[in-house]
């Protein structure tokens, strides 16, 4: 599972070490889903929405997409793990699940106060 060292202590950074096969295969999932502007928007909307949650019924109409486009968009944003939903009568309601990106926020973050890594070769050129 994705994480940063000290939060769950199961993997570490990208700037820390190297991920694994498993761990590469996992980010890139998430990275696909996010990769595409109109899946980025959704998360966009879901996750600043206020109340935490939104209907389908309110997001498809910000686009100039077909409502099972707009519901393929959500279902590949769900199986990256970057939202979840609730079918509630008619509607489908989504928020975000902020576990995911806290754990990109951790992987993409360099550890404080130190210095990223010199390229091979460069060292004390200036």
């Amino acid at each position: 599972m994705l994480g940063q060292d000290g939060v769950d202590g199961c993997c570490p950074g990208l700037l820390t070490a190297p991920l694994d096969e498993a761990q590469s295969v996992e980010l890139a999932k998430v990275f696909k889903a996010l990769g595409d502007p109109v899946r980025l928007r959704l998360l966009s909307m879901i996750a600043s929405r206020a109340g935490g949650e939104v209907c389908v019924c309110d997001l498809t109409p910000a686009f100039d997409l077909s409502q099972p486009t707009i519901s393929h968009h959500l279902k590949l944003l769900r199986q990256a793990g970057l939202i979840d939903c609730e079918r509630r009568g008619t509607w489908v309601y989504y928020w975000l699940l902020p576990e995911m990106t806290d754990r990109l926020a951790g992987i993409l973050t360099r550890p404080a106060g130190k210095p990223l890594p010199e390229p091979a070769g460069t060292a004390g050129n200036a």
